[in-house]
């Protein structure tokens, strides 16, 4: 099977194309600025093209990359699928338990909210795509092997490999959904070239609270963790996951059952650097 994987020099998109190319497909990675020639049969098409941490700083960049350039890879392309990578972070806001695929998102106009909202409007454009198989996954936080040291659970990574004290500045009752990279390459495969829908939620659907990465890290590591006073608490929903589970059985892990491994990782890691 043949697919192109826009975005492929990042963290998703190269786990994505080594997943499909280990399975025996062909993957075709365009440069982050090519657009493919008019009448390129491009097969199934993943668009992982984006940006995560430093979009705060970048704003125009952040819609190039969620908008722009998805309106200018789409539009006069010929494909079997297309899968837009959204993120899980549009149901920000929502004031509710559970968020599901049906869920009405609440993205504000503000600097904080352009990702939501160039998100959504990349959603919308795939939404105004007549056929089909044009899809969109809402996917919650990946970690994994290459992941961003940017994110909180990134940065958390470094200070345990740096030996450094740890503060988190939220409660630990504070939450988020996690998903392994592997367990979301399988799942991207799945809905690119089988999916029955044309929204997904691609999560765990296992909210892993910060105090439980605390305690993880104590055991494991001996070293303390502490929040700092008056932290506020920022628990995320549960995001509902039973489409994709449905469809493929997959149950994805949960953070608490790979973070000893990636702590033991980051330690050997850095007791290796520090030897040389």
């Amino acid at each position: 099977m043949r697919f192109t994987v826009f975005g492929s020099s990042g963290f998703i998109g190269g786990a994505l194309t080594a997943h499909l190319r280990e399975a025996g497909h062909e993957v075709l990675t365009p440069g982050r600025d090519e657009i493919p020639p008019r009448g390129d049969d491009l097969g199934h098409v993943v668009y992982a093209i984006g940006l995560t941490g430093d979009f705060r700083s970048r704003p125009l960049d952040t819609v190039d990359a969620h908008v722009t350039a998805l309106a200018d890879r789409i539009r006069d392309t010929t494909f079997g699928s297309w899968l837009y990578l959204s993120s899980t972070r549009v149901y920000s806001g929502l004031d509710t338990p559970t968020v599901s695929e049906e869920s009405v998102p609440l993205a504000k106009p503000t600097a904080d909210g352009i990702y939501d909202l160039s998100k959504l409007l990349g959603e919308a454009i795939c939404a105004s795509r007549p056929e089909p198989g044009v899809r969109v996954a809402r996917v919650s936080n990946v970690y994994g092997p290459g992941s961003h040291s940017d994110t909180f659970l990134g940065m958390l990574l470094a200070d345990v490999a740096a030996g450094r004290d740890i503060t988190i500045g939220e409660g630990p009752e504070s939450s988020k959904d996690y998903i392994a990279v592997d367990d979301l390459c399988r799942m991207l495969a799945h809905v690119a070239t089988s999916g029955r829908h044309r929204l997904y939620n691609l999560a765990s659907g296992q909210p892993v609270t910060h105090g439980e990465i605390a305690a993880v890290i104590a055991e494991q590591t001996g070293s303390g963790v502490a929040f700092a006073a008056g932290g506020p608490t920022r628990a995320f929903p549960t995001i509902d996951v039973s489409r994709i589970r449905e469809e493929t059985g997959l149950r994805p892990a949960r953070l608490t059952e790979r973070l000893p491994d990636m702590l033991a990782q980051a330690v050997g890691h850095a007791s290796a650097s520090s030897a040389r």
